[in-house]
Parts: structure tokens; sequence; C-alpha cells
């Protein structure tokens, strides 16, 4: 059972983030697509996604200003939130909970971007998450919570940070696996003590 549900795990980590690389990159084609308005303002030329994505704080509070649906999904599920967790991008992950965005949004595989943000050990992005009232006791459709996407031996998930390096990797994605190991009992213990 341990086996199936360690298995089941590690799918739906390779899943969500094998959909966030396919989003980016067809995201990063075709920029400036759909633009808000709401009032006088008028959302910038880029996206949400690659905003967010490029960290870019001005077009993300042109955004929200221009009233675009900060929860807006990709066609893999992946949120902007979602994003920002993935990419360690703790400012724009702070103007979307600050702008109203779904703490909770579930990707396509019924991850939150708690989850994201636990597994990559973002810890600024988890505390931010659970202070403004993120639910770590949601479960995607694998059946794991945001402390159980972490709660594993860093060795048990090494093929999959190694995974997510090697399609991430061309998009920038950085990990330190030393940071990694050290950080997720960190993020153990956050999500621990939010639950008591």
């Amino acid at each position: 059972m341990k086996l199936f549900k360690k298995m089941s795990l590690l799918n739906s980590i390779k899943f969500t983030f094998t959909a966030s690389l396919f989003f980016l990159i067809a995201c990063t084609g075709e920029p400036g697509k759909g633009t808000a308005e709401s009032g006088n303002s008028k959302a910038p030329s880029i996206t949400i996604h690659e905003a967010v994505f490029m960290g870019n704080l001005k077009a993300i509070e042109k955004h929200i200003a221009a009233g675009t649906d900060l929860n807006e999904k990709d066609a893999y599920g992946s949120s902007p939130l979602a994003v920002a967790a993935t990419f360690g991008k703790t400012e724009a992950a702070r103007a979307l909970i600050k702008g109203g965005a779904d703490l909770n949004v579930r990707g396509g595989d019924g991850s939150t971007p708690l989850h994201t943000a636990a597994f990559f050990c973002r810890t600024e992005i988890v505390g931010d998450l659970l202070a403004a009232g993120a639910d770590a006791s949601l479960r995607n459709h694998y059946g794991s919570t945001a402390l159980e996407s972490v709660s594993a031996p860093f060795e048990d998930v090494k093929a999959i940070y190694d995974q997510i390096s090697k399609d991430l990797g061309p998009l920038g994605l950085k990990l330190d696996y030393e940071q990694l190991r050290n950080t997720r009992p960190v993020i153990v213990k956050m999500l621990s003590e939010n639950q008591l």
C-alpha cells in the first residue's frame, strides 16, 4: 500500500510539472493573448502567466487592476499562482495572493499552489499561502496533501527532481539539491504546525 501511494504521488508530481512545461513553452510563443479591461485599466500585452513566469510585477499589477482572471488555467490546468510556486517567483506569488487569486485553485492533477510550493521547498511562498488561509488539508487526485508531497525522504523523490530539472531547466528552473534536502523538513514542520 505504501509503495502504491508513493508511486501515485510521484506520478502526480510528474504530471503537474510536465503539464507546466508544455504550458510555458506554448505560452512564451504567444505573447499578448487576451487583454482584460476593467474600468479605465487595460491589461498589458503579455499574459498573466507570462508576467508571473518573468517576475514582471508591473505587468501583474496591471492585470490585477484590469480585472484579469488571476485563476486562469492553461490547457494543462496550470494557474499563475502554480507557475509562481514552481519557479520560486515569491514577489509574483505575493502580488497574486494580495490581488485575490484563489489560494486553493487546483491544477490538472488536483494539486494546489501549496502542493507545488511545498514540493519545491519555497518556504516564503508556503508561509504566505498558509498565512493567507490556503487549505493544507486538500488532497490532489492521487490522494496526497501538500504535507504528504514533501514528507518522503529526499532520496526517494530525487528521481522526480532530476526529471523536473531536465524538463524545466531550459526554462530557467534551477534546483539546489542540498537546499531541497535541508529544507524539506522545514516545510514538513510548517505544514504540520498549520494542522494543529
